[in-house]
């Protein structure tokens, strides 16, 4: 069974005791290999690579770094078809997003910050005739990097290109969920020709590999995406020393749809928005709320178009809902719908395991929607992470908004509604770090990424990410 190893100074290594675990393909709820199950000596080790290698990957210039960043992107964009085919496999998402955006995004993710750090640099203040200000960027050192199960390659790129762009050296920790593509992107990096040292991973669980390297006091930065729990473990531990830390954690995303919206766009999008990737991405839209005049009509379209996604086999090119990521997500999803039921929720549609021919032992969850739930009981309030969405109606905005901003979250929101000065008035006052107008998903990676309250603190993407990647000085100058 293959091995997947730490990736320390440039080579795959056994972790220090040698100790590995299962890592289980979701469709066939069966092993197909091992990770390594490391511990705080071989973060200690690949902290140690990170920070020798430092005093060199400092001196880079931005064009070496551009040059590096490029030539990872078109590896990537060359195994493109290896790299979708594994993350499927690890991930039980289907084939044809694996391709079409999983995969591709993390080609665009190096090719971006080869082109945003051309245009990332210092800056010049005149303060009156003698004196002017400059702002001098410089990288932070060793960071780390810990990356979620939900799109592996594609957050864990999204982190490691500003990274490296700014100049820093890193160890990341892919979840032990899904360390396939983690893995694969070592070797690519390899090939790139990045110097030995500078991208360190090291595999494992978060009490074992997580804690150590936030707790390290080598180590300047901490970015992670991943639960809200856990993310609020990580800000305590960095406090202790100071360190900087973006966090992006979850969501309970509200999907509101006015009256006047365009009808059929929003149903197509809203089914896309409630299921892509078995609702296993942190901006689903697991809260829809329907304005009551077309509540009852685009229910049913909804409960239609749900009932007809194909779920099964990842690997089959019509499959378009794959497998959940692992048994113990599976679990917890069928859970929270029972705990619907318990609180007086209506299953319109799916709320059950369902079982494709030849995939008996896989975990697999039939989309799932469901009414007549108090907007502030449980399965409301609380991340469920899977294919399952809640319906709502609601009479006007003061209500809708009231219920909107009711969680803890506030990551992202979509508000459909073909009234721009209603869009706009109301997207102010929702409490979402993004808020998306008749479309979703729609991502330009200049703008920032993140949320507020318990979705997040900081911002990645464009020139925010670059600046968290590097510590900025002001030198002030008198002739």
């Amino acid at each position: 069974m293959h091995k997947i190893k730490n990736f320390i100074d440039g080579k795959y290594v056994d972790p220090v005791k040698n100790q590995y675990v299962e890592n289980i393909n979701p469709a066939l709820g069966e092993a197909y290999s091992e990770v390594a199950f490391s511990t705080k000596e071989d973060v200690d080790l690949a902290v140690a690579a990170a920070k020798a290698a430092f005093v060199d990957w400092k001196k880079t210039s931005p064009k070496e770094r551009v040059h590096y960043l490029q030539k990872i992107s078109k590896l990537i964009h060359n195994n493109l078809d290896e790299l979708a085919k594994a993350e499927t496999i690890d991930n039980g998402k289907p084939l044809k997003l694996s391709a079409s955006v999983d995969i591709p995004r993390a080609v665009e993710n190096f090719e971006f910050y080869a082109h945003c750090l051309s245009q990332f640099g210092e800056r010049a203040y005149q303060t009156d005739e003698r004196t002017f200000n400059t702002t001098y960027h410089s990288p932070l050192g060793v960071v780390g990097l810990i990356s979620p199960w939900n799109l592996p390659l594609y957050l864990l790129s999204w982190k490691v290109a500003p990274a490296l762009a700014m100049g820093n050296t890193m160890v990341a920790k892919p979840s032990e969920i899904t360390p396939m593509t983690a893995s694969l992107l070592c070797q690519l990096i390899k090939q790139a020709g990045v110097p030995d040292g500078v991208f360190n991973m090291v595999h494992g669980h978060g009490a074992e590999v997580g804690a150590p390297l936030c707790e390290h006091p080598d180590v300047a930065a901490i970015s992670f995406t991943g639960s809200t729990v856990t993310g609020k473990s990580i800000a305590q531990s960095c406090a202790k020393s100071f360190k900087k830390v973006s966090l992006e954690m979850g969501g309970k995303n509200p999907n509101i749809i006015f009256a006047d919206c365009d009808y059929d766009k929003a149903l197509k999008t809203t089914v896309h928005s409630s299921f892509a990737n078995q609702g296993q991405i942190c901006l689903c839209g697991s809260r829809i709320f329907i304005e009551e005049s077309i509540y009852e009509k685009f229910k049913n379209d909804l409960v239609d178009r749900a009932k007809k996604i194909t779920v099964g086999d990842p690997m089959e090119a019509n499959t378009k809902c794959g497998a959940i990521v692992s048994l113990r997500q599976f679990e917890k999803v069928l859970t929270y719908i029972q705990l619907a039921k318990q609180e007086g929720g209506k299953v319109l549609c799916g709320g059950e395991a369902i079982t494709p021919k030849g995939l008996e032992k896989g975990f697999f969850i039939a989309p799932t929607i469901i009414e007549n739930l108090d907007p502030r009981c449980r399965v409301n309030q609380e991340e469920i992470f899977g294919p399952v969405v809640t319906l709502t109606p609601f009479k006007n905005e003061e209500e809708v908004l009231e219920w909107a901003n009711s969680t803890e979250y506030g990551l992202s929101a979509t508000v459909w509604t073909q009234d721009l000065t209603r869009a706009n008035h109301f997207s102010r006052q929702l409490h979402s770090g993004i808020v998306w107008v008749n479309t979703w998903l729609n991502r330009d990676l200049r703008t920032p990424f993140g949320g507020v309250k318990s979705s997040g603190v900081g911002r990645e993407g464009g020139d925010y990410a670059l600046n968290f990647f590097s510590e900025v000085k002001n030198i002030c100058t008198q002739y």
